[in-house]
């Protein structure tokens, strides 16, 4: 399922607010520069230039964090305003030093946040670097340069981590959200699957059962009756199994199968042998080859305009074979449909194999499967 593109812009949005207001606690580092001009510390056009270069750096900073195009993702823009930050971060704590050496501690929050592994590594460091060398060429207090410097890099570090952290987090909610639709995707195909299977035996048989009540109603015949009553009965069936198999509880085997082929096969005129052979099946390839049959005796009865058609099923040993023979038409080149395909994917996951094409009197379809498949599911 899609996800309209305006609740994904709401959904960046949101995320790019949330990170603003987390970031934006950082900002309380201004205070220390804010208070040297409010309390006569900076004065004159140097507060009115350092009161401007604040404004110019929470501008630049918030546009910086609004441009991420995505957790993880800056983009240009991002550098570009990142960039811009902290050359006025650096710029305005070399020229006023003190308290404004917060900022330079703020980018590397910053830094440790929205760049990736290497760059805000890099900006870290760089920010620890122009906080040390500022507090010497201004001498400062050693002892209050190295403190600020310990807070330039262990604070970008500790930020660093909660990114790396909150990016695997996004990457799981993503990976579970793609699992979620990839399991509602194979569902859908199952039972687009197993209704194609249900459907095409199910109303094929009632084709064949109305046309045969239409002849018979036509010739006056007390026929016509039964095979009115048959089809409904088949309907009435076909309605059940498709509830089942949407609801996922459908149950199908083998013996009811083969009684069902051979009731579709004798309404559209093509006599039906049916050989069983071996031990019991288990209860997963007995509904396995329940498929098969079903599958074959529709192609049998939509393609084949046979007269005659041999259903075999060899159990014991290693394998269980199933074959579906007749002697209609095989048609050259043989190309098989998404039924005997869907019956293809079933006997794979078992472990088995399909082979079906024409042969010199007719078309024949062979399912191979070993043992232990049943076994295994049991």
């Amino acid at each position: 399922m899609n996800t309209p593109p305006a609740r994904v812009l709401r959904g960046v949005d949101r995320d790019r607010l949330l990170l603003l207001a987390r970031l934006s606690i950082g900002l309380t580092y201004l205070c220390f520069p804010i208070l040297e001009i409010t309390t006569g510390e900076v004065t004159g056009a140097s507060a009115a230039w350092g009161a401007l270069g604040l404004a110019a750096f929470v501008a630049c900073y918030v546009a910086a964090v609004l441009a991420v195009r995505a957790f993880g993702d800056p983009g240009r823009a991002t550098y570009r305003l990142l960039g811009a930050a902290t050359v006025l971060a650096v710029v305005l704590a070399v020229v006023f030093g003190g308290g404004w050496l917060a900022l330079p501690i703020f980018m590397a929050v910053v830094h440790g946040v929205l760049l990736p592994p290497r760059a805000s590594m890099a900006g870290i460091a760089a920010m620890g670097v122009t906080v040390l060398l500022i507090g010497l060429l201004r001498d400062h207090d050693p002892g209050m340069t190295l403190l600020l410097l310990l807070q330039a890099v262990t604070l970008g570090v500790l930020f660093r981590g909660m990114r790396s952290t909150r990016l695997l987090v996004t990457q799981l909610r993503r990976a579970q959200e793609e699992v979620a639709r990839l399991a509602a995707s194979e569902e859908r195909l199952r039972i687009a699957r197993d209704l194609h299977d249900l459907l095409g035996h199910s109303l094929s048989l009632i084709v064949l059962k109305s046309e045969l009540a239409g002849r018979l109603a036509e010739e006056g015949s007390e026929r016509a009756l039964p095979e009115i009553h048959d089809v409904e009965a088949v309907a009435r069936k076909a309605l059940v199994e498709v509830r089942e198999a949407v609801a996922g509880y459908r149950r199908r085997g083998l013996p009811e199968e083969l009684d069902g082929a051979r009731a579709a096969l004798e309404a559209a005129g093509t006599h039906v042998t049916v050989r069983l052979a071996g031990t019991p099946l288990p209860e997963a390839l007995d509904g396995l080859l329940g498929w098969a049959v079903r599958e074959g005796v529709t192609n049998v009865i939509r393609h084949a305009r046979a007269s005659r058609c041999e259903i075999g099923v060899i159990s014991g040993g290693d394998v269980t074979v199933l074959e579906i023979a007749d002697d209609g038409r095989g048609a050259e080149p043989y190309e098989p449909g998404s039924g005997l395909r869907g019956l293809a994917e079933r006997v794979e996951a078992a472990g088995g194999v399909v082979s079906a094409g024409p042969r010199k009197d007719g078309f024949v379809l062979r399912v191979t499967v070993p043992a232990a498949a049943g076994e295994a599911r049991t």
